[in-house]
């Protein structure tokens, strides 16, 4: 190691740590009249919200959680989740956020691999918590989580409500100091075979970045996204990476926030008009219900400016949201990596082109933030030019990036290999620092000893007017080894066949955008497409469902 000077301290010198604790003192030194607000149920500013974390910290405490333990959160967004952000890590406990969309299975096994002690549940979760309480091995404790007026529920070893409690508990609490690589919060991610895997997130790493993350969306001037005079209300699930990690960065800057609830068009509709929203962050599927939803008609966004990310954000939805008035800006980032990793830019150069080309870097997943060290790796850990052409995989390294798989060493140190986290993207990395993700690599179409993007197909086929939504993947062929299938879900009185499909691609050919062979000879087309349970496209699932139509020989198959 590097030897390098360093001067030792002053006897009394504070060794400031980075907790989140300092997050949520910030917020309230600039806008304590600002407001925390949940649908259409309630509204508090930021003096009341720091009480309110206080007296959770306080019913937590009493209930018997301990630093080191584990609290498990089974909730829609709301203002409760946001509490839970700050409280139970500052506690020196682990907030884990359950994915209340995967199966009751999975659920479990997420629950007793964490070793979850206390559970804060939904009332909407009781029957479905109750079905695996008695294969739960760690849990000690419930508390009730309700909008009803109803205060109980048949809940085992219960504390009591959650608004019951915080109404007689102190509204004081000195949260202690402690080591800022102390781990603040996990959750599990699913992949396409096994178990979910947990990840996790030290209070020094979620602190990184917040301030990066804050940095990246108010100091870009090109895509500025989000000031203190801003609303923000996630469409992204807080079980999933903390929303992103942008409920940290509001509350760090007093921003207005807006929690809705489960996820209604109507209702995202209608609070992003009361409530005056001008941020917020989704996945493509999400955005294209708010879109489609029957109020949202004829309703104009105007201001409305969003991150996509969890998907590929093609040309043909950044088009419909701009004539919707949403400003949409592209982002990269996986559950491992916090998540955020990379935004579209728009540099000097770029902003001196053409509005196409300057979509055209908008929608890409853009420039590392700061502190993200991006590469190109091929399949031997050999790095790779950044000239805009050489494919390779997408490695990372960055402060806030989890360390490992929680309790699974062996899959900790495949994620690590080579001493870069390996992202599983297909990618290019140009000159100027953007990235592009061309594919996942267990989603790339090899057709004839050809590489074929899936996500390029994707885009392509999404400009055509007929067509709401897609997905591509690569179905066995026994000449070309695999060939594009394409699953179409149409517009409203639309009509589109294979060879009509063909006639739409073929322009895009001979401007040499993709290959002929690039075309799909056979789609599909079905009124929905198969999602996770955070929203993204299942691929797995749509190759089983087309090998099945296959062999069925199913009506709604178009083939040239």
């Amino acid at each position: 190691m590097l030897q390098t000077r360093i001067i030792p301290p002053a006897a009394n010198a504070h060794p400031y740590p980075l907790l989140i604790k300092s997050l949520l003192l910030s917020g309230g030194r600039y806008e304590k009249t600002r407001e925390i607000v949940y649908r259409d149920r309630m509204r508090y500013n930021y003096a009341t919200f720091n009480e309110r974390v206080a007296r959770l910290a306080n019913v937590l405490t009493s209930a018997g959680v301990k630093a080191g333990d584990t609290v498990a959160v089974m909730d829609w967004d709301s203002h409760r989740y946001l509490e839970c952000m700050f409280a139970i890590p500052m506690l020196g406990a682990v907030l884990h956020t359950i994915n209340i969309r995967l199966s009751p299975e999975q659920i479990l096994y997420t629950m007793n691999h964490a070793e979850d002690r206390f559970v804060l549940v939904n009332s909407e979760f009781v029957p479905l918590y109750n079905g695996i309480a008695s294969q739960l091995s760690t849990v000690e404790k419930t508390l009730l989580l309700t909008d009803g007026e109803d205060k109980s529920a048949e809940l085992p070893n219960l504390v009591g409500e959650y608004e019951q409690l915080l109404e007689v508990a102190s509204p004081g609490y000195a949260f202690a100091d402690f080591d800022e690589n102390s781990v603040a919060t996990t959750f599990y991610t699913t992949g396409t075979t096994g178990n979910p895997k947990g990840v996790y997130f030290s209070h020094r790493q979620l602190v990184l970045h917040t301030l990066s993350m804050a940095s990246m969306m108010g100091s870009l001037d090109c895509i500025r996204l989000l000031g203190t005079d801003d609303v923000y209300m996630p469409i992204t699930p807080m079980f999933h990476v903390h929303a992103w990690g942008v409920p940290y960065v509001a509350t760090m800057l007093g921003i207005k926030q807006v929690y809705p609830g489960r996820y209604e068009p109507e209702m995202l509709c209608k609070l992003i008009d009361q409530e005056k929203v001008t941020f917020s962050h989704c996945v493509p599927t999400i955005l294209q219900m708010l879109m489609n939803a029957p109020n949202a008609q004829g309703h104009d966004f105007g201001g409305l400016k969003m991150i996509i990310g969890g998907s590929a954000l093609n040309r043909a939805l950044y088009d419909a949201a701009q004539a919707r008035g949403i400003q949409l800006t592209a982002a990269y980032g996986m559950s491992e990596t916090c998540p955020l990793i990379s935004s579209g830019y728009l540099n000097e150069q770029v902003r001196a082109g053409s509005e196409d080309e300057r979509i055209t870097y908008r929608i890409k997943a853009g420039v590392a933030v700061p502190l993200v060290d991006a590469a190109i790796m091929d399949a031997d850990g050999k790095l790779l030019p950044s000239d805009g052409e050489t494919q390779g995989e997408l490695v990372l390294r960055a402060p806030w990036l989890t360390q490992g798989y929680f309790r699974e060493p062996e899959k900790g140190e495949e994620l690590w290999a080579h001493g870069w986290l390996h992202t599983g993207d297909v990618a290019t990395i140009d000159g100027m620092g953007f990235i592009e993700i061309r594919d996942r690599i267990k989603d790339v179409i090899k057709t004839g000893g050809e590489w074929i993007s899936s996500l390029a197909l994707e885009d392509l086929i999404s400009r055509h007017p007929a067509v709401r939504e897609v997905a591509v993947v690569g179905v066995p062929d026994p000449q070309w080894g695999e060939r594009p299938f394409a699953l179409l879900v149409l517009r409203d009185g639309q009509a589109l066949d294979a060879k009509g499909l063909k006639e739409h691609l073929k322009p895009f050919v001979e401007q040499g955008h993709i290959n002929k062979w690039a075309i799909p000879t056979q789609i599909a087309l079905v009124t929905e497409i198969p999602k996770t349970s955070v929203g993204k496209l299942d691929k797995k699932r749509i190759r089983v469902d087309i090998a099945q139509w296959q062999e069925a020989g199913s009506e709604f198959l178009s083939t040239l």
